[in-house]
């Protein structure tokens, strides 16, 4: 079998939402799509950041479909191993993938354990859902060593490859291509480092829960920028860029006072969300939302209403169930700011319905209909148009 001939289908309830960004991956055929699984196409050129995500979604898949039996010895502690006896843990990493694999194709009906968050609808044919299509741009292309180890893809666009001062995107979470066509269209001295650590807020919020991780990170993307120019290049502004789970990693930039200071620009594609308290009860039943995850964003929009800084927040009307959702979060905001939504009927990026919106200052809000899964990729590929507007 080629490479362009692979073909594979994972059910991934929990992060298939995610999944979906990719330009290879699609809602399974027959109804099936409806029901969490998803089709992947790669081509033979799969990095090794996706290769990682490949074999975390297989795990995901597995416990999803394998007998319950099965998939809880997955998370069990592995015995110490002997000499000469079992894989080792890339061997282990193979068979989940296998496994992952054959269930896919037998269709197994096994139930699976309960998602950590409501698995919204895979289709949707009320709106267009457009999607970008996957182009190279002129520019230069490097990759380095990040946080946890894992690679941060960094893009220079041939109208910023002579600049000796540059504006820096950093994007979190989705494929690199989408940022970079960005921040090509913005022109001008503007470049980008997209960084893909995981599945769930919770694993970028600890990559740069210590304030080093964020210094380092500058420190590693100046350095790419004066070796690819050969002089030396300076960071001006400053633009946190994060979708979905990725937006843990801006509010944990954020904490930092000196860090808070140097950024200017934040985007949030529908991701900005926290827990209820206590842990799990929705609002309806009595809950709140826990502000500890709200507290940086509620200080940044504020700067944001004075002029201080840029602030623009998308959001979809997905409800988790589990946690928090971008449209409260949204409205605990707004009710700190003393602003209020203003309705309205719009055509958005792509083919999205823009429902509401405002204005103060500097900052910006705009809500958007749909609760499914394309609905939430809609809005990752809809960030050159948003970013564009963050920085008009």
């Amino acid at each position: 079998m080629t490479a362009e001939a692979l073909r594979f289908s994972m059910k991934l309830p929990e992060t298939g939402y995610q999944a979906l960004t990719l330009p290879f991956a699609d809602p399974r055929h027959y109804g099936l799509g409806k029901h969490g699984w998803i089709t992947f196409k790669p081509s033979s050129r799969i990095s090794k950041a996706l290769k990682e995500q490949f074999f975390g979604w297989a795990r995901e898949s597995y416990r999803a479909v394998a007998p319950k039996k099965l998939a809880r010895a997955l998370e069990e502690p592995a015995a110490p191993a002997k000499k000469k006896r079992g894989p080792g843990k890339a061997g282990r990493l193979s068979v989940v993938v296998l496994a992952a694999m054959t269930f896919a194709t037998r269709g197994s009906a096994q139930t699976p354990p309960a998602a950590s968050q409501n698995p919204s609808p895979m289709v949707e044919n009320t709106r267009a859902h457009r999607r970008l299509t996957q182009r190279e741009m002129p520019g230069t292309a490097k990759t380095f060593s990040g946080p946890d180890g894992k690679p941060v893809d960094v893009f220079i666009p041939e109208s910023a490859r002579r600049a000796s001062v540059v504006n820096l995107v950093i994007h979190f979470l989705g494929a690199a291509w989408i940022p970079e066509i960005a921040v090509s269209q913005l022109g001008k001295n503007n470049v980008v480092a997209v960084l893909n650590l995981g599945a769930g807020s919770g694993v970028y919020d600890r990559a740069f829960s210590n304030p080093a991780a964020f210094d380092t990170l500058l420190a590693s993307i100046g350095r790419e920028l004066t070796n690819a120019a050969g002089m030396d290049v300076k960071i001006g502004r400053i633009t946190l860029s994060g979708f979905s789970a990725g937006h843990g990693a801006v509010r944990a930039i954020l904490r930092e006072p000196r860090h808070f200071a140097r950024i200017d620009e934040i985007l949030l594609l529908d991701g900005m969300h926290t827990s209820y308290v206590p842990e799990g009860v929705v609002m309806e039943k009595g809950g709140s939302l826990d502000p500890k995850n709200l507290e940086a964003f509620v200080r940044f929009a504020e700067e944001a209403v004075k002029g201080n800084k840029r602030f623009l927040i998308t959001h979809s009307e997905i409800f988790p169930g589990t946690f928090a959702s971008t449209t409260e979060t949204a409205d605990y905001l707004l009710k700190a700011l003393g602003l209020k939504r203003t309705p309205v009927l719009k055509w958005g990026p792509n083919g999205m319905q823009q429902l509401s919106e405002v204005h103060a200052g500097h900052f910006e809000l705009m809500g958007f209909a749909g609760n499914t899964a394309p609905d939430h990729i809609d809005q990752f590929h809809g960030m050159p148009e948003f970013l564009a507007r963050l920085n008009k």
